[in-house]
């Protein structure tokens, strides 16, 4: 039996939420007051990895941090999350990354400190932690850009030892919406991006359309869609799975949370269906709390909602992320 049910290769930073209504900077060296200021785990594949963790799977994560404060905070907050940290590198000559995220109840800005964010590469990822997964996940692509160019190798490590693969593009910061992404689908079982991140890589603003044409490319395609929840698509199946109502506090990694639902659904064998469900219904939680991890929920925490739609009165909330 595999050690873990999956591996994350990706991003380990902190994030630091400022929450409020007005949480716009002003320059001219003005001072604004936010409501909130918080350190969290921070990082798509961070948070992915102890959302799983959350929902009782086996997970390990690869990344690389500084030897600094933030580093430390997360390697102790990971560990503290049951997330096993073997394959994260500590590298004394450089700054963990570090992203502000200005929140608000429609809409969030980030500010990102690079640091070591982008540092994996291949070479640092062990083999023999890629054959102990039983799936592979990359988070933030167009952040990782030192291990986009080995990618390939690893994904066929991963199949040859019976695993399946996923990715999360995330947002590109220069726009070009390519980066080796597209041909490297071919290898690649699952494909998790947002709406607006799918039709930028199909070059067409029309949804469905996009669907379509990454369809032709990759074998499964779920794309999160926020308020109105998450649709996949793969041979012969289109499904939508709708959002669920809460009352939104902070959206900051609600998509990370939903593609640990789903991804938690699809190992277990469930229907398309059932695994949007799960997605839909972990994205939704966790934007109870400020910050992406706090309001992850466990399995019969997420269940619970599944079962009881609509439970909480509010603003429909879903995963876009």
């Amino acid at each position: 039996m595999a050690e873990f049910d999956l591996l994350v290769l990706g991003d380990v930073n902190p994030d630091l939420v400022m929450r409020g209504g007005d949480v716009v900077p002003a320059f001219a060296q003005a001072e604004r007051i936010v409501e909130e200021a918080r350190l969290t785990i921070g990082g798509s594949g961070a948070i992915l990895a102890c959302g799983a963790a959350r929902l009782g799977l086996r997970v390990a994560i690869a990344g690389v941090v500084g030897d600094d404060l933030f580093g430390r905070f997360m390697l102790d907050e990971l560990a503290a999350r049951g997330v096993d940290t073997r394959g994260v590198v500590v590298d004394h000559t450089r700054s963990t990354g570090v992203t502000v995220v200005l929140s608000r109840l429609d809409d969030r800005a980030m500010l990102t400190a690079a640091g070591t964010i982008g540092d994996l590469r291949a070479s640092l990822v062990d083999p023999a932690l890629i054959g102990s997964a039983r799936h592979v996940h990359v988070s933030a692509f167009f952040l990782q850009l030192s291990l986009a160019a080995g990618l390939p190798e690893i994904f066929d490590e991963a199949h040859r030892a019976g695993a399946t693969t996923s990715i999360d593009p995330n947002w590109d910061p220069a726009g070009v919406w390519d980066g080796g992404l597209l041909d490297l689908l071919s290898d690649v079982d699952v494909f998790l991006p947002n709406a607006m991140e799918a039709m930028r890589l199909a070059r067409i603003s029309d949804l469905d359309e996009a669907i379509v044409r990454l369809r032709a490319r990759v074998p499964l395609v779920v794309v999160k869609n926020g308020a109105h929840g998450a649709i996949a698509s793969r041979s012969g199946e289109l499904v939508r799975g709708p959002g669920f109502d809460v009352r939104i506090v902070d959206t900051t990694g609600s998509g990370d949370s939903f593609d640990a639902g789903f991804l938690a659904g699809f190992l277990e064998g469930e229907t398309l269906e059932r695994c949007l469900a799960l997605g839909n219904a972990c994205g939704a939680l966790s934007t109870l709390v400020p910050g992406g991890t706090d309001g992850q929920p466990t399995m019969a925490e997420a269940t619970a909602t599944m079962e009881g739609r609509s439970a909480r009165a509010g603003r429909e909330g879903g995963s876009d992320s």
